[in-house]
């Protein structure tokens, strides 16, 4: 079971809000690189703040040593299989330098408390499957891998 822990003085995890949409765009833009898939700069910082306001989009930064280094997003969403709602974890991203440090663990504790409370059983995300550093973290976390392609259709 993830819990958080209280992070030392030189690190925070902390909600975000509009006003971090542009630190949370700079983040996309490198997780984006990361994995390899296209990035749409124009507009985001405007399209990230307007869904934080309104409720669509919860994040959370990591911060290490007052520079925001990471962060994690969620929404929620409802399975109709299970009949229930669960969050979904859309990323958890780290910068590079700021990865082995705890944050991720953070950043996923921050996600789950915010599942809890939203009344979910669950969390539920994917990784690409290359991403095996990704992978092992999961599983050393005690979460359940499922086996199952993602695709993406443009409407």
């Amino acid at each position: 079971m993830l819990t958080r822990r209280p992070p030392p003085a030189d690190r925070a995890v902390c909600r975000a809000h509009a006003g971090d949409a542009p630190a949370l765009a700079r983040l996309c833009a490198a997780h984006a690189a990361y994995e390899r898939i296209p990035y749409a700069a124009e507009g985001h910082v405007a399209r990230l703040a307007d869904a934080l306001t309104a409720g669509r989009l919860r994040a959370w930064l990591a911060r290490l040593h007052g520079d925001v280094v990471g962060y994690a997003s969620v929404t929620l969403d409802f399975s109709t299989l299970a009949g229930a709602p669960f969050l979904h974890l859309d990323c958890l991203y780290l910068e590079p330098d700021a990865r082995g440090l705890g944050l991720g663990a953070e950043l996923l504790a921050a996600a789950a408390a915010q599942a809890r409370a939203l009344g979910c059983a669950q969390l539920q995300w994917q990784t690409p499957t290359w991403n095996a550093d990704a992978i092992r973290f999961y599983d050393r976390l005690g979460a359940a891998r499922n086996e199952k392609h993602r695709y993406t259709l443009a409407v």
